[in-house]
């Protein structure tokens, strides 16, 4: 480790050498390198998904159709590859395209092609994602997709292996991070009352839309420690985000309470990517020291070749360039930052490149979620599963995350409203009633085996954990019971929906 670290010293020095000190991140070179791996790891997750899923929810028997989404949005609304001309097959090969290239991504192949060549691929997958974040509509809408496009976007601007990490570059990542954080606590503090007298997460654990396997036992936390959750989350977005911009060692500190912060929010919940992406950008803060200890040195010298090149000026211009666009695209953010009636994962131009983000401003205390059921012909209504969300009150829920099950979330934010439902559920039930074997994949359970149903309903059910007692006795971790029809019955006579 002694031996790495006197290498990456010695390329650093032979950058001052050449004039480029103020350029040259020189505790960088792993921070770095873990940010491009594991983000071409999470840019693999994310394309999977959408191979997997958008046939299904924007293909041209989707539950929101992109060729109609298109024929309304402008190239210049929403850039995207798709604009001229839209197949089922072209969103798969632009899906399956960009996971191939994440993955030859994640092994290294680019961090050992020439610069132009590596700054290239990761330009295509920027480019790939955004066209299907574009066209994605509310499936696509959350805030870690535009997090992982402005992500994808800085991270062009990283380099390869063989030349110095970029301070400038790096100094952009903690600046996202910093909108990340300080944003999440801001929404929060004008938000719910819950937030400001630390009883929120008497409520969260249960209600938050996709619940992990360890949820429960949050829940069941006492209520003094809940508090205490309250108020660190507090001081982690709100105090600790300031920190990045100090000189190290404070700057890692400050990252490794955000690293550690997020953690225990993969272990509470499931919220796709959002976690594991801003857990990523706290490791890159690390300085080189903190990863030479916990790396060993096979991997380093796999992180980081041997021997460095020379920093190339038309790749210096093109950082300063990026980080003057990058200061002039801050104003909004920064002024909705400010305000109070500040936006939450808000985009202000189509590319998506600086953006605002925030999450749980407001908490619900009660969890409803609506069942799906079809009619067999013996009279009787039987339950459709969902892989990730709530049902079957005897299934505990499952550790998804980074995975993201869009339709399971859209179906959270269906039971909080019927404005949130329209129009893709109805859509959604007529799916059903037809067995449509890409809507069928999106479940975890279809009880008529790919047969059709005679109907399909949705009913509102209310959910709550069981408390210890009941868990004992019944071995189930959800309670429910009916609330009401949400919506009609869709039997093959019904009217098609009006879609827009």
């Amino acid at each position: 480790m002694g031996t790495d670290c006197m290498r990456r010293a010695d390329r650093a020095r032979t950058a001052y050498r050449r004039g480029m000190e103020w350029f040259v991140a020189d505790d960088g070179w792993l921070g770095r390198a873990v940010l491009q791996h594991a983000l071409a790891a999470l840019y693999l997750v994310a394309f999977v998904a959408a191979a997997r899923q958008g046939p299904a929810l924007i293909g041209s028997r989707g539950l929101t159709p992109a060729p109609t989404f298109l024929r309304r949005a402008t190239f210049a609304q929403a850039p995207n590859l798709f604009h001229r001309w839209w197949s089922d097959r072209l969103f798969l090969a632009v899906a399956w395209t960009g996971a191939a290239l994440a993955l030859l991504t994640l092994v290294g192949v680019p961090a050992r092609l020439p610069l132009a060549a590596s700054m290239a691929v990761w330009a295509v997958l920027w480019a790939l994602y955004l066209s299907i974040v574009n066209v994605g509509q509310l499936w696509w809408s959350f805030g870690w997709e535009t997090l992982l496009c402005e992500v994808g976007f800085l991270a062009i601007f990283l380099g390869n292996a063989a030349v110095a990490p970029p301070l400038l570059v790096l100094l952009l990542v903690r600046w996202l991070l910093f909108r990340l954080e300080f944003g999440a606590g801001l929404i929060k503090l004008r938000g719910d009352r819950c937030w400001r007298d630390l009883t929120c997460l008497h409520h969260h654990h249960e209600t938050q839309p996709m619940p992990g396997p360890l949820s429960w036992f949050f829940h069941h936390l006492p209520g003094p420690l809940h508090k205490v959750e309250v108020a660190a989350n507090h001081v982690t977005q709100l105090i600790v985000p300031f920190g990045l911009f100090l000189p190290q060692p404070v700057a890692g500190v400050s990252a490794g309470i955000m690293l550690v912060t997020q953690l225990w929010l993969v272990a509470s919940g499931n919220f796709a990517w959002l976690n594991w992406l801003a857990i990523v950008l706290a490791a890159s803060v690390l300085p080189d020291a903190v990863w030479a200890r916990l790396l060993p040195g096979p991997v380093q010298d796999w992180l980081v070749p041997t021997q460095a090149g020379a920093t190339p000026y038309p790749w210096v211009v093109a950082v300063v360039l990026l980080t003057v666009l990058v200061a002039v695209l801050s104003w909004r953010p920064v002024v909705n930052l400010l305000s109070p009636r500040q936006a939450m994962n808000a985009s202000f131009e189509p590319l998506r490149l600086v953006n605002t983000y925030g999450a749980f401003g407001s908490v619900t205390k009660v969890r409803h979620e609506i069942v799906l059921e079809g009619l067999d012909t013996d009279g009787v209504w039987r339950e459709y599963g969902f892989r990730g969300k709530p049902g079957f009150p005897g299934r505990w829920p499952r550790q998804y995350a980074p995975y993201h099950l869009r339709l399971d979330w859209l179906m959270w934010f269906a039971a909080l409203s019927h404005r949130y439902a329209y129009p893709w559920l109805p859509r959604l039930q007529r799916r059903l009633l037809e067995a449509d074997p890409p809507t069928l994949r999106l479940l975890a359970h279809d009880p008529f085996d790919g047969r059709r149903p005679e109907a399909v309903r949705a009913v509102l059910h209310r959910y709550r954990y069981t408390t210890w007692a009941e868990l004992r006795t019944t071995r189930e971790c959800w309670h429910r019971r009916p609330v009401g029809p949400f919506g009609p019955v869709v039997t093959p006579d019904s009217a098609e929906p009006d879609w827009w």
